[in-house]
């Protein structure tokens, strides 16, 4: 399974909603709290090309954007096939 990275903060719903998913596909995910440590929100939005809102979901070297896209990616059918090794 390619490596998960999401961005988050504590208290955002769609952050929940994001590793919720995630957690249902049986996803081993690394989460980065922005709200504890503002270096790492910076380091975000520059490897988020300019995404300031969390989450910020990366799987493998793809950046898939945030809940919305990440559930979109799933409802297409697409989310397990870039999930899967390479």
């Amino acid at each position: 399974m390619q490596p998960v990275e999401i961005y988050s903060s504590p208290l955002c719903g769609f952050c929940h909603a994001a590793k919720r998913l995630l957690r249902q596909k049986g996803v081993n995910f690394s989460e980065i709290n922005v709200a504890a440590d503002p270096a790492r929100r910076s380091e975000m939005v520059s490897r988020a090309s300019g995404g300031r809102t969390v989450p910020q979901i990366f799987i493998g070297d793809t950046h898939v954007g945030g809940c919305d896209e990440l559930y979109a990616l799933d409802r297409a059918g697409k989310l397990d096939a870039l999930l899967a090794p390479r």
